[in-house]
């Protein structure tokens, strides 16, 4: 028997309780892990919550990091005593021990630590295909980013910054702002009491950016899309504040031509290839020192409540992750 944090029905933090859960021998094509670290997202709350439909009961979290215990038949390149680490479905992470897919595992470096691994595979390799893919950042491009600050955007200042891009970062306090600045922001604005919009016009002489990343939603969007420029792209891509409402296409024209997408991770790492290709740009930026991950908080699995509230309440930075 493993403990594992589940929700049995939608709702707050407090739905989030412990059960004792058989874990077994490994099937065919599959690992078991035992966990060493556990990262924490906002995904998690979503699915939590209900906003992103889920089978009840369900597993929470969705990435960690630790040690290859045991393998199913069919799996190859892996052996027992492995460190690993992943993100994906299905759900599950907030455990003592799992079994999980061997193919969506990747092999932790020597210079990266479990804790590191289970904090950024999620948010780094999201970083990786919204900077690299969805929008291939070029040197001197000026960018949007919210949420500077939070998990996702600490990565992307810092990976953007080593891409030579001039970043525009918006954040909820004055205390966040000093991080982001700190991160390399090129300027920062705190959009509780100041209007981001009319600041990016400012810092771009009217012109806007190209590109627009917002992991905040409903509060944003309408202001994001007039940061940007004409056949510029709004790339949303989580719900912090909400869901976007339904969007009338004919806005995108009236703002100058522009171009909407909502990405998710899952499709960018659908492929194997793709995966590998996304956990080694991410472990190299992290070693190269480019990227410094800041692990802010650290809870115990049995407090993953708490630490949903804190993340909720936006009072965290950086990453947190769980400690079984």
């Amino acid at each position: 028997m493993a403990r594992a944090v589940r929700f049995h029905k939608t709702g707050g933090p407090e739905v989030l309780q412990m059960d004792d859960l058989p874990v077994g021998e490994p099937g065919a094509g599959q690992a078991r892990i035992r966990h060493t670290a556990i990262g924490v997202n906002f995904i998690d709350t979503y699915q939590r919550s209900g906003l992103y439909p889920m089978t009840l009961p369900s597993g929470a979290g969705n990435e960690g990091a630790g040690v290859v215990e045991a393998l199913g038949p069919g799996v190859s390149g892996l052996k027992a005593g492995d460190r690993v680490a992943y993100t994906g479905a299905p759900p599950g992470s907030y455990c003592e021990v799992r079994l999980y897919a061997a193919d969506r595992l990747v092999k932790v470096p020597e210079g990266i630590s479990d804790q590191q691994a289970a904090s950024i595979m999620l948010k780094g390799m999201t970083v990786w295909y919204l900077i690299h893919r969805t929008y291939a950042v070029q040197p001197g491009d000026t960018v949007l980013f919210h949420a500077a600050a939070g998990g996702v955007g600490s990565i992307a200042v810092q990976w953007l910054k080593a891409l030579g891009a001039k970043v525009i970062g918006t954040v909820g306090s004055d205390e966040k702002a000093a991080l982001a600045k700190k991160l390399g922001c090129d300027h920062v604005i705190v959009y509780s009491r100041e209007n981001f919009t009319e600041r990016v016009k400012e810092i771009t002489g009217g012109k806007g950016v190209p590109v627009v990343y917002d992991a905040v939603g409903k509060s944003t969007w309408e202001g994001s899309l007039d940061c940007l420029r004409p056949r510029g792209l709004m790339v949303s891509f989580g719900n912090a504040s909400g869901p976007v409402p339904p969007v009338n296409l004919g806005v995108l024209s009236a703002k100058g031509s522009l171009y909407v997408t909502r990405p998710t991770l899952g499709t960018y790492i659908a492929a194997r290839e793709d995966l590998a290709a996304a956990a080694s740009a991410l472990f190299d930026v992290v070693k190269s020192g480019k990227v410094n991950v800041s692990i802010t908080g650290r809870y115990k699995l049995a407090d993953a409540a708490q630490a949903h509230r804190d993340l909720e309440a936006r009072k965290t930075t950086g990453s947190i992750i769980l400690e079984p």
